[in-house]
């Protein structure tokens, strides 16, 4: 078998994805298939890698691959690709992101799911991800195409509606979502055994349902809790909570994630909202820079010390993977098309995020049914602009982006059309060759 990782210079991810295949009796024996266009983080990548293979018994064999025109060889006959690239990284894009916004008054927290950030992000995304569809077609044909790249649901999309390339898309939210807001009111004694249905979009998943072990309604106990916790003076997590009180449903990723995937929290006119919900602005930048600085120790140390024993993590893509070979089935949170309207009350052509059967015939999204309106009313506002990205992607017509940015929910309640797409320009302009030419 041969899995291959676009973007393996993402160390630390790459780590954690192929260590969990090298945990796995049935996928152990592998070919790894690394490929980036960084020679020196690919060589970092390939050093831990072989570390961790020789720690786990040495089996399977790693192979690395540099630059566009080995990327073909990289991809030849695998049966599995992982996709964790980011198109321009932090220094220039993802500082222009927020650089450029900040001058017309438009302040963010993440930038890659969602908002100008998440938009530009995309745009520079998709002309890549369809040069990786032209090669699996020709070379992989079969291979299944495991998306962890954001903005989630415009990537995936896009590859699901315009490739022929088998692809789901993998979030990390879905299967610490209802423990996390357990733990965090102090229901650690229903975590165990608890039975949960979560879907909606990727980054806003609703969590629909949860019971305990012996099937009793926990949504009662935790908006009463929600209610306690609130009136301290110290909390977290304060806009998924927000979710609770105000939609009625807990939502799958963070708070500083989904401060800024609405109109309601970042506002220039309500300056003290960023204090009462605790939002991090800027925080992507901060964790980039942290992350930059700390890696450099990290792989020195690892270097000198050697590789601890890697554990299997709960990350989905070697249990997938797994669960493919072997034809032991499990569930994931997958993120798929809404083709035959999986999600009654949302479009087909929308990426929805839905509880997946995954066996020896890959994977295969459940109907869920109608959300709650309000539910589906708010996940609507940020397929508007998912939908619109990829048109912009796919036609190269700026007036798309123009749209996609007017119809973001913070962006239009926060800047008036002139500005939006004076800023679209900027933005544009600055980021260069890293975007096609839009007409």
């Amino acid at each position: 078998m041969k899995l291959t990782f676009m973007g393996a210079g993402s160390t630390v991810f790459a780590r954690n994805v192929i260590g969990d295949c090298l945990c796995s009796e049935a996928l152990r024996d592998s070919v790894f298939a690394l490929y980036d266009i960084d020679a020196k983080r690919l060589e970092e990548s390939k050093v831990i890698l072989e570390a961790i293979r020789k720690a786990k018994g040495g089996f399977g064999k790693i192979e690395c691959y540099c630059g566009v025109e080995n990327r073909k060889d990289a991809l030849r006959g695998a049966d599995f690709v992982v996709n964790a690239i980011q198109v321009g990284l932090y220094d220039p894009c993802t500082i222009i992101d927020f650089e450029v916004p900040k001058k017309y008054g438009l302040r963010q927290t993440i930038a890659d799911t969602l908002g100008i950030g998440g938009i530009m992000r995309a745009l520079r995304t998709i002309p890549v991800l369809r040069d990786f569809a032209r090669d699996m077609e020709e070379v992989c044909p079969n291979a299944l195409f495991l998306n962890y790249t954001n903005p989630m649901a415009m990537l995936t999309g896009f590859m699901l509606r315009y490739t022929g390339v088998k692809t789901v898309g993998l979030c990390h939210s879905v299967q610490v979502c209802s423990a996390g807001l357990l733990d965090l009111l102090g229901m650690q004694d229903k975590i165990e055994g608890r039975k949960e249905l979560i879907a909606g979009i990727n980054h806003m998943g609703w969590l629909l349902e949860i019971k305990d072990k012996n099937g009793v309604d926990l949504y009662p106990e935790i908006k009463a809790r929600v209610e306690e916790y609130v009136k301290q003076d110290v909390y977290y997590d304060r806009v998924r909570l927000d979710y609770i009180r105000n939609f009625g449903y807990y939502c799958t990723e963070s708070s500083e994630h989904n401060a800024e995937y609405n109109m309601f929290y970042i506002k220039s006119k309500y300056p003290e909202l960023i204090e009462k919900f605790n939002i991090p602005l800027d925080e992507y930048i901060r964790r980039c820079k942290l992350q930059i600085s700390l890696w450099k120790d990290e792989y020195e140390t690892m270097l000198e010390k050697g590789v601890k024993e890697h554990t299997r993590s709960n990350e989905y893509a070697s249990w997938i993977m797994e669960a493919i070979v072997t034809g032991k089935p499990i569930q994931i949170g997958g993120n798929v098309l809404n083709t035959g309207h999986l999600i009654t009350n949302l479009p087909e052509n929308a990426c929805v995020e839905v509880p997946c059967l995954v066996n020896g015939y890959g994977v295969q999204p459940c109907r869920v049914g109608a959300l709650p309106v309000q539910c589906a009313a708010m996940n609507m506002t940020n397929i508007n602009v998912q939908l619109l990205t990829i048109e912009a992607a796919v036609t190269q017509k700026k007036e798309h982006i123009y749209q996609a940015a007017m119809l973001d929910p913070h962006t239009g309640s926060e800047l008036d059309i002139d500005s939006i797409k004076k800023m679209v320009d900027e933005l544009i302009e600055a980021h260069g060759d890293y975007l096609p030419k839009y007409n």
